[in-house]
Formats: C-alpha cells, structure tokens, sequence
C-alpha cells in the first residue's frame, strides 16, 4: 500500500506553492532597541487553601516564612513550637514588566508552588514585593489566585489530577511601583532591530525608510539592526516612530531549510530548496525470529530416564528490492515526495532520504531535526 507523503507535507507543500511574497509593516519585522519587557521574581505566602498547602514537617521553609510575617505583627511564635499549617504554601511569583510601564499600574502575576502543596486552588496571595535583576522592588503582588487545574481523590487512595493545580494567576495582582528606564528618549537616533537577522531585510528597511523621510535618515550597521535619524522633542518622537512603525516593506525571502520533527513525521519545507543530481535507492530489511518448544519423554515401559525440553529456533530474513529513483538538477522537494510516494515509501522513510542527500552533499538546504 502506498503512503501518501503530502498529507504530511500539507505545511511544506503550501510553502512550495506560494512564491508570493506579501509585503509587511516594520511593526511586525522589528522593534526599537531598548523597548523591551523586564523579568520580576519574588517569594511570597499563600493562604487560606482547604488543607492541601505545604507539609511543614517537609518544608521548613514555609513555617520559617509564616513566623517571620507574625513577628511582624507582634506575634511571637516560641521557638520550640512548629505550627502545622495546612492551610499556607510558599510559592514562587513571577511577572513580567511592560516597557514604559508606570507606578500605579497593574500587572498579572504568576505564583508556582516550590514546597508540597497539593492545590492552589481557593488560595489569597498575601502582599509580598517582585524585584528586578538590579534587586530593586518594581511592584508589589497581593490577590486571590485564579487556578485552572484540580485534584479529587476517595478514600481508597484513587486520585485524578486535571492540569496543574499547584500554579494559578492574579489577574492584574501587582501594582507597579517603580518605572524602568530606557534609551528611547536617549540621543538624536534610535535603532530598530529585526526579529530575524536578513542582511536583505535590513537594506530594504533603510531603504523604505530613506524614500519616505527623505535620503541619509536610516543606515543599515548590520544584519539585524538600523539606524534612525530621530527629533529629541518627545511628542514628535513619539510621531515619529509611530510613522515607521506603519511603513511597509517586502522582507527578504527565508533561506533554504528543512524541518523535521522525527517523533510525529511532520516535515516543513521552505520555498527554495534544491536537490542536485542524485540517485536514491529504497529498500527495506526484515528479520522474523520465532521460538517453538520441542518435549522428549522416555519411552512407555523405560525403567530410567527424564522429560527433556529442547527449545528451537527459527530465523527468516526477507528483503525486498530496492527501488532507485533518478533526481535531476534543481528538482525540488515537492518532486521527491511524488517520486517518494511512486516507491511506496513512508514518512520516516522520506526523513532518512533527507539526511542521506544532505550526508552526500546534494541537498541545497539547512535540515533542522527536531
């Protein structure tokens, strides 16, 4: 039975047939140096769960955190008293700090369980500070946790887990208190940086640039960045970028690559890549080992003797031909998938065919295995 190879191919083949290429607003290929997210972390307490926070016998850390938050308060906790406190699990938060983002604002937070908390689920995040990387406090995170998974169990043991109940947000649960600088309003130029380094792509931008705002406002300095004559005032700055941002450009097309993922046989291709002159044979070898018991027993009036079992073995080896198909210059993977198909041949079968040619030098692609 033959194997149609395109139903896997769907994504690479639509690739293969589309050579136009749409044009796209720098918004989508680049974005201004320096205007970018921070990462926030921070400790905190989760309370009030029904009986599924940290085991404080196993976690000293949360009984450590729970009297240090009540000696704050003026409640001292003997020293040789140690609280169970099911009810309490420390977590891990984490958030993520917008550019130009301003106290006052708020963010969503992220809180991981670090101890043996089965659930998070009904708990309340109690006021604990996110830091940068500087160490600085940036905003302060409080709420009740919003918690996608669960957990039920009976009595004999039996236990269903949906998701994961030990990670839940709070929704806009942190207020920002301190702003990050950045460079935007920094100097008589900014710089746009392209998501994907395309020496093509950086060229065609200066140059989209230079014919709107008039020649010399943007240089190209590499694959990946260019440079933007820009006004210091900041309201006509923020015009400004905002003028750029909307231009539009054809980007540069994609270089020749081939992606693989070999534990589902999805294969992508890109619209240019080329095969050289190659012959590929395809066959395939297999080997059927069987096992059969054989029983000897002595003979009906034998005064002497025993059972004996002998075990036998088979081995078969059965090949089948091989079938070589001719590639000429230039075909290009759309080809080898029909000639593929015509021998029969699988999807991991056509991904070992693409390292052979890439192996042998005849295929004019990067291949990505994932």
């Amino acid at each position: 039975m033959i194997i149609d190879l395109r139903k896997w191919l769907l994504l690479g083949l639509l690739v293969l047939g589309s050579t136009q290429v749409l044009a796209e607003r720098v918004k989508d290929l680049a974005a201004v140096a320096g205007v970018r997210d921070n990462q926030l972390v921070g400790y905190g307490l989760i309370v009030g769960l029904n009986g599924t926070g940290d085991q404080t016998s196993q976690t000293p850390f949360t009984v450590q955190s729970i009297k240090n938050m009540l000696n704050q308060f003026g409640i001292t906790v003997p020293p040789n008293v140690n609280p169970q406190l099911k009810n309490v699990a420390a977590v891990s938060l984490s958030a993520t700090l917008p550019a130009f983002a301003k106290p006052g604002q708020t963010i969503d937070v992220t809180a991981s369980s670090i101890g043996n908390a089965k659930s998070l689920r009904g708990g309340t995040l109690l006021m604990a500070p996110l830091r940068g990387a500087d160490g600085q406090v940036y905003a302060i995170a409080q709420g009740n946790l919003v918690v996608s998974g669960l957990t039920a169990g009976g009595e004999d043991g039996s236990k269903v887990t949906v998701n994961v109940p030990s990670v839940g947000r709070v929704p806009n649960g942190a207020t920002v208190e301190r702003a990050v600088a950045n460079p935007f309003m920094s100097g008589d130029h900014l710089v746009l940086n392209l998501h994907a380094a395309d020496f093509t792509t950086a060229n065609r931008l200066a140059e989209s640039i230079n014919t709107t705002m008039g020649p010399g406002t943007a240089l190209p300095i590499d694959a990946t960045s260019v440079q933007v004559n820009a006004p210091r005032d900041a309201a006509q700055r923020v015009a400004y970028v905002s003028m750029l941002e909307n231009l539009e450009l054809t980007p540069g097309d994609a270089p020749a690559r081939v992606v693989v993922n070999s534990r589902t046989g999805t294969v992508v291709i890109g619209a240019h890549v080329r095969v050289m002159p190659a012959a590929v044979a395809h066959g395939s070898l297999t080997v059927t080992i069987s096992e059969d018991v054989q029983v000897s027993q002595p003979g009906p009036l034998a005064t002497a003797g025993e059972t004996a079992v002998t075990p036998s073995s088979t081995v078969e080896v059965a090949e089948e031909p091989a079938r070589m198909f001719m590639l000429e210059p230039g075909i290009t993977l759309n080809d080898i998938v029909v000639a593929v198909n015509r021998v029969g041949a699988a999807p991991s079968d056509l991904v070992a065919i693409l390292e052979a040619l890439k192996e042998a030098g005849a295929l004019r692609a990067e291949l990505i295995v994932l």
